[in-house]
């Protein structure tokens, strides 16, 4: 009898062992998770409003928080290349664009990608303007 407890309990034990390795073994934050230690850009305040009616050579701007390096910020507009000025306002970098000249009578996405020091880091984010003229 004794001999059946102790294996019950054992048994018991060995499971319970289990089922909390395999549950604990996908926390963020060891050396084997990619991403596990990096803090995700916050992009925020972005001006012309979503759907705003603008003219072509609108300027655009954003902020974009939790970035060690502006050269980690990239935008596009209808997969078109363009240069952003960017200027340290503590805690964040206030970031401006100008939409492409070319880009007339359409809807236009600026989308915005900052690399993370891992694909895992990374963000993408963005919002539609309506071109007129």
């Amino acid at each position: 009898m004794h001999i059946k407890i102790l294996i019950m309990i054992s048994m018991l034990v060995v499971v319970n062992t289990s089922w909390s390795a395999e549950h604990h073994s996908g926390h963020i934050g060891g050396s084997s998770n990619a991403g596990g230690d990096c803090v995700k850009a916050h992009l925020s305040t972005f001006f012309p409003e979503h759907l705003q009616i603008v003219k072509p050579a609108t300027e655009f701007s954003f902020k974009a928080n939790n970035i060690n390096h502006p050269k980690q910020i990239s935008v596009t507009v209808k997969d078109i290349p363009v240069p952003v000025t960017t200027e340290f306002k503590d805690p964040y970098y206030l970031v401006k664009g100008v939409l492409p000249e070319a880009l007339q009578h359409t809807t236009a996405r600026i989308n915005i990608k900052v690399k993370g020091k891992s694909s895992f880091c990374d963000v993408e984010k963005g919002w539609l303007v309506n071109i007129s003229e």
